[in-house]
């Protein structure tokens, strides 16, 4: 990783803004300058600072002290003209990320200060994008070409995310605070060698997941706080035909000692695993009142292979629906696939998982006819107070070894 002491920008006067209360222009000429002089840190002081989109450069670390509190813009404009990007696992062209970055290497989002994505102005348009959603959709089955994938309109309603890098090596994000984020929060897409490090994150927006590794090589999530208004963690590699076609997978995988606590699901895998998703370790997490804990969710049409997938050292508790859930006919979707693709699920172990109440079963492990789930393996299962027991659908190879189930409460 770049030292990114080797320079150091203190931006300690933003008073001088863009004309609309925002300082976007003093920031972001902050980081291209110190991309063009070899790299290294800028520093956001305490204070409130409101700004609009903000791109990042190789070789640049944004920290943002202890006490400072960086506000995105709630005008739409502002994250315009549109970039290349992924919305919902396939590739278009969009408004872009509140902090966006595509191609850089070694970039650093960092300090114990605040990012607010002021996300609320968006959220509204998740009830405004079928139409769009749907177009998208249908781009990579009808033969529309990525650059003809044109977005960016208030009537179009497709949200940013609020922190995305795209085509990055080795970045890091570590200590921050975000909130409040349009859409998908810590967002990276196609990025090899990714560290997020104590981390908060918290949203009550629709689709406001917390982390999303999507189609990335080398990603390691520790000791982090997720509370969000969908999954909390969701692994990712692309959306149907468009996923397909691009076919890189989301692999190497390490998720360690967090906490979740509401939102979807904890440390969710899926629906979009087109790319296939493969050797991923969850392990020494918590989840508190989410809606379910460990979830794996894919759908006839998405295809991709999941494997070599491992929870272990789990402790859940007060989940709304089920504990664990491996499902292949996953039912809830933006638009439904054009096609039936099926997905593959196999070579999964979950072990030393713990569950103090949930409000469905304890365990629902749905394959599908065509694609069962191959060789899962449940050892140490110990879930108490479960609305019911468990349930297995089209299921080979199923290994059991100490699972204890307290159901019928």
């Amino acid at each position: 990783m770049f030292n990114f002491d080797r320079a150091i920008t203190v931006l300690a006067d933003l008073g001088d803004t863009d004309g609309a209360g925002l300082c976007t222009r003093k920031i972001q000429s902050a980081i291209d300058r110190c991309c063009q002089e070899g790299g290294g840190t800028i520093r956001i002081p305490p204070g409130t600072w409101y700004t609009g989109a903000l791109t990042l450069r190789s070789r640049v670390k944004l920290h943002i002290e202890k006490g400072a509190v960086v506000k995105f813009s709630t005008r739409f404009e502002d994250y315009l003209p549109v970039v290349f990007t992924r919305f919902e696992g396939i590739e278009c062209y969009n408004y872009r990320a509140l902090l966006y970055a595509n191609g850089c290497r070694n970039i650093a989002i960092a300090g114990e200060g605040v990012i607010d994505g002021q996300g609320a102005a968006w959220w509204p348009w998740k009830k405004l994008q079928h139409t769009a959603a749907r177009k998208l959709y249908d781009a990579e089955y009808l033969g529309i070409p990525v650059g003809r994938r044109a977005f960016g309109t208030v009537q179009d309603a497709l949200r940013p995310s609020l922190l995305q890098p795209i085509n990055c090596t080795q970045v890091l994000v570590e200590g921050i605070t975000l909130r409040n984020s349009p859409m998908w929060t810590l967002h990276p897409v196609y990025c090899r060698d990714v560290v997020i490090r104590n981390v908060k994150v918290y949203g009550e927006g629709p689709n406001t997941d917390g982390i999303n590794p999507d189609s990335c090589d080398g990603v390691r999530i520790e000791d982090c706080f997720i509370s969000t208004g969908d999954d909390c963690i969701a692994i990712k590699s692309g959306m149907n035909e468009d996923g397909r076609r691009v076919g890189k997978p989301c692999r190497n995988i390490e998720v360690r000692n967090c906490r979740m606590q509401n939102g979807h699901g904890g440390v969710v895998i899926g629906s979009d695993t087109s790319g296939d998703i493969r050797n991923v370790l969850v392990r020494d997490c918590t989840f508190i009142g989410t809606s379910r804990g460990i979830r794996l969710k894919s759908m006839r049409g998405r295809g991709g292979i999941v494997e070599n997938i491992i929870y272990r050292n789990i402790s859940m508790q007060d989940i709304a629906y089920e504990a664990i859930v491996l499902d292949m006919q996953y039912g809830s979707s933006t638009v439904e696939p054009r096609t039936s693709e099926p997905p593959v699920f196999r070579d999964i172990t979950l072990e030393s998982i713990s569950c103090r109440g949930c409000g469905r079963r304890a365990i629902d492990v749905r394959g599908i006819a065509e694609s069962p789930i191959v060789n899962l393996t449940l050892k140490n299962i110990d879930i108490s107070k479960a609305g019911r027991d468990t349930s297995y659908e089209y299921c080979e190879g199923l290994i059991r070894q100490n699972v204890v189930v307290d159901a019928g409460r």
